[in-house]
Parts: C-alpha cells; structure tokens; sequence
C-alpha cells in the first residue's frame, strides 16, 4: 500500500434517529496526509465507514496522530465512528459527507477540490435544535414530549446543513451571526463575516477578508477583498450554471451588488449593481471614449477593471480601475 492509498480520515461521534440511522456527526480532528508508515498501520481497515471501540481508537490515535481523537472522547466510554478514505470518490454514506463539509471548515482542503458528488442524497434533513439534532420525522413527537414535562425545544433551523460553528471554530476569524454559516465553508485566517454575510458549503474566503454579502456555493474571494452590505456572488445553484464565480484579491463588490462573472484582481464594482454574464458592457479608455461594447463574459476573470453605471443614460460602463482597493485593518483584526 503506497501513501496515495490514503485521502482522508475522521474520527468521532455520530448521533442517530429512532431507527438508529446517523443524522449528523462531529470529527474533532480529521487529518488529510498520512506517512507511508501510518497508511500501513492502517490496512488492516477497508475504506468507508465503521463504528470503532475506545481502545481501538486510541491505538489508531497513538500510531496516527496524537490529536486526531480528543481525550474526552475516548474517556467517555461509548463506540466511536471511524470513515476512512483512500481515494476521494463519490459520497456513499451520511458519515463519509460529514467528514469532507468538516475537511472544507477545518481549511484541511480548498472548495471546489473535493469530489462531493451524491452529497445531497446522503444528508438528511434534520431539525437543529437546543437539544442537538433531530429527524425531521421524529420533531413533532418531541416537541410535544417536552411540552408535556413544561419544557421548551427551540428549534433554530430545519435544514440538511448545520451552522459551522457548532462543530468547528477556525482560528483567526470574527463571526457576527453564526446561523449565516453552514459546515463546509472555508473561511481563511483573518475572516470577518458580518450580520448580513452569509457563506455557504464548498464556499469561502481566503482571508483576511470583510464579508456583508452572500458567498454561494462555489464561490472563492481573494486575499484582501471586500463584499458589501447585502451584496451577492452568483453560485451553481443558484443560476450560475456550470460557470465557476471567484473574486481575486483587493476586490470590491459595494453594498448590495452582486457579479454573476469572475473577478480578476483589484475590481471594483459600485454599490447596487449587478454584472451579469450576458450584459452588455461599454468599454471605455483612460479619457472616458468607449472602446467597444461587449457582452460581460468576455471580461470574466480580467484584473484593474471598475463597473460603474451612467446616472445619465443607465449604460453600464467598464473603465480601468486606478484605486486598489484598501481593507481597513482595524475593522479586520481578529485579536
């Protein structure tokens, strides 16, 4: 067995419905790189998914990696959950989705590297309350069991993603209003995610970055760029296509604009407009002539570009943009 025999392993715990099927589970410590030696210890194990005693998992603890399962974990006496993976293929279980959203939040892998193929047909929808999770089936029935005792069940979503900060805090990053992030976003070291910011799975920023708008699925922004109050990425899903959206670095999407196009570096887009890729664009030189006009996706992924509108003639323009974008430091630091 060689090291590219090796992609991905997680330990941890997993809560089930009533029918003991998994709903959702907690990897502490995933880890994405394992030495020739540790992939050996390894074999005796096929890839994919299976519930581990404590003692297994602190002899796969001491040969892998001493923080890969948690002391209190081990201590606590119950069966663990163990996926392991060889190769990144198609999801097969409710574990092995888990394991890659946890992968993506603890910034172990980039979005948009990972095989997540067939993940919305293993993640079941689930009732996030203040008693952990629920089936979405099985809610009704506790919400009157806890009625009955005069207790209160807050549910906070019923969704199939729960919120990334209930299974992993990135280091370095500032989050206002944690239910506006789902498990599998990326948030790089330097991150500030507003009220009105939202990221997605598969979705993030490379840090240091402000975040006012809405990071869709897919959607990568660059070291130092700036997405205004209630601003938007087009994602896959959400009318994209199969167009990858990003934003380079020391961009600046203003308040409630939006690109449905990539970014190069050091773009500005003005406050309440929205670049579509089928837009017609007027391009102009540094003395205000157009140049040409062109649809917007000819422009995709080009640096030093300015989109403004004429207040005059609602024409949209595209000119060279001279002021690179500055993010402020004190409003970024995270300490």
């Amino acid at each position: 067995m060689t090291k590219q025999d090796f992609f991905a392993l997680g330990i941890g715990h997993k809560t089930t419905n009533n029918n003991q099927q998994t709903i959702d589970c907690f990897f502490p410590n995933p880890i994405v790189s394992a030495s020739p030696e540790e992939v050996k210890a390894l074999s005796e194990y096929a890839p994919g998914t299976r519930e581990i005693s404590p003692s297994e998992a602190l002899k796969i603890k001491q040969t892998i990696s001493p923080h890969l399962v948690p002391d209190a974990l081990i201590e606590a006496d119950k069966p663990l959950t163990m996926v392991y993976l060889r190769q990144d293929k198609l999801i097969d279980s409710v574990e092995e989705a888990y394991l890659k959203l946890h992968l993506l939040s603890h910034r172990l892998t980039l979005p948009n590297t990972l095989n997540l193929g067939q993940l919305f047909e293993h993640l079941p929808t689930v009732a996030w309350t203040n008693c952990g999770p629920i089936d979405a089936s099985e809610i009704n029935e506790r919400i009157i069991e806890h009625r009955v005792k005069n207790e209160h069940l807050e549910i906070y979503s019923v969704d199939k993603f729960p919120k990334m900060t209930n299974y992993v805090i990135p280091q370095g990053v500032r989050i206002a209003d944690s239910s506006r992030i789902r498990l599998g976003a990326y948030l790089g070291d330097g991150t500030t995610v507003m009220h009105e910011g939202f990221i997605n799975f598969n979705a993030g920023a490379h840090g240091p970055n402000m975040v006012e708008g809405r990071i869709s699925q897919g959607v990568v922004i660059g070291e130092g760029s700036d997405l205004g109050g209630s601003a938007s990425t087009m994602g896959t899903l959400s009318g994209g296509g199969e167009i990858r959206i990003s934003i380079g670095k020391n961009c600046l999407v203003g308040a409630n604009a939006g690109t449905g196009i990539p970014l190069g570096d050091r773009c500005t887009i003005e406050a309440g407009l929205y670049i579509t890729s089928g837009m017609v664009i007027s391009v102009l030189d540094e003395n205000n002539k157009e140049i040409q006009k062109m649809k917007a996706r000819e422009l995709a992924g080009a640096s030093d570009m300015l989109f403004i509108r004429n207040s005059q003639t609602g024409q949209i323009v595209c000119k060279t943009n001279n002021q690179a974008i500055a993010l402020n430091e004190a409003l970024h630091k995270n300490n």
